[in-house]
């Protein structure tokens, strides 16, 4: 997996996204085992503020909170744009910076297939989208080269500022977890309309934590209630083992669960939109 300025050819781009508490993470680190386990080179990044995607994928307290994100990496972020955090828009800002050490120096290695970065999240609010870290995380998510067998996952932010930077243009897939509630669906619906303006090529909606049937309904009704153009749509079951295990989630996929069956159909669909290999 190298990075490159080219614009990206092959390989994979998934992004998850949606409201804060949904399950974003989880289906993150379930989604960068299974890949893993089926023999892809899995990049996970972490762009959620709160960084819990290291513990996820089995990474010890200790050692994530190790972990420094590459938006307050500030010596790297002025050595890469050419300007330091906090300087605003003027001076020589690099707009496409070289980022193609980023994995070496900066990727935690959780599998011999499967490394983790941790981006941060831009939070200055006076620098608007051409800030020095915006430029920094856009060029490592939007500017790898990839092989067919190649898959960067994304753990986006809650809340729709990463379309509006524009950090997710050229991916693949962007699928939208929500739980069977109201304010959950509406912020679903938005992130499904921003995402086809940023002509993301595939959409998918998962609803998490359906309890009973009376859960998935109401979830229809909502949908029915908030528009027709919804895409492809997955309910997963509430799973109340995943409270004994987490933030170490991967092993509930060795259990026969309804969960794990979900999980595992919506691995198998997202793998068939993968392109074949070269």
């Amino acid at each position: 997996m190298g990075i490159k300025k080219e614009a990206p050819k092959s390989g994979f781009r998934l992004a998850v996204a949606g409201k804060g508490g949904a399950g974003k993470t989880t289906l993150v680190a379930l989604l960068a085992e299974l890949f893993a386990r089926n023999g892809y080179h899995v990049l996970a990044t972490d762009e959620d503020p709160q960084m819990n995607l290291a513990l996820s994928l089995g990474v010890s307290f200790e050692e994530a909170e190790q972990i420094v994100p590459l938006s307050q990496n500030n010596a790297y972020i002025e050595e890469k744009t050419g300007a330091s955090p906090g300087s605003g828009w003027g001076g020589f800002l690099r707009l496409n910076p070289d980022v193609s050490d980023v994995v070496e120096r900066f990727g935690l290695r959780i599998k011999p297939n499967l490394y983790l970065v941790a981006m941060g999240s831009v939070e200055q609010a006076d620098t608007g989208c051409l800030c020095p870290q915006n430029n920094l995380l856009k060029a490592v998510l939007r500017h790898i080269v990839l092989k067919s067998d190649d898959i960067i996952l994304t753990d986006t932010q809650a809340g729709p500022e990463h379309f509006g930077r524009g950090l997710l243009k050229d991916f693949s897939l962007l699928l939208v977890v929500a739980e069977p509630t109201a304010a959950a669906l509406q912020v679903a619906k938005k992130s499904v309309v921003l995402a086809k303006q940023l002509r993301i090529a595939h959409q998918k909606l998962v609803v998490n934590k359906v309890q009973e049937r009376k859960d998935q309904l109401k979830a229809e009704a909502l949908m029915e209630h908030f528009g027709s153009e919804w895409p492809s749509t997955y309910f997963l079951p509430y799973a109340p083992d995943l409270l004994a295990i987490e933030p170490q989630v991967a092993s509930v996929l060795t259990k026969n669960s309804r969960f794990a069956r979900a999980v595992q159909g919506l691995f198998k669909d997202v793998e068939a939109l993968i392109p074949l290999g070269e």
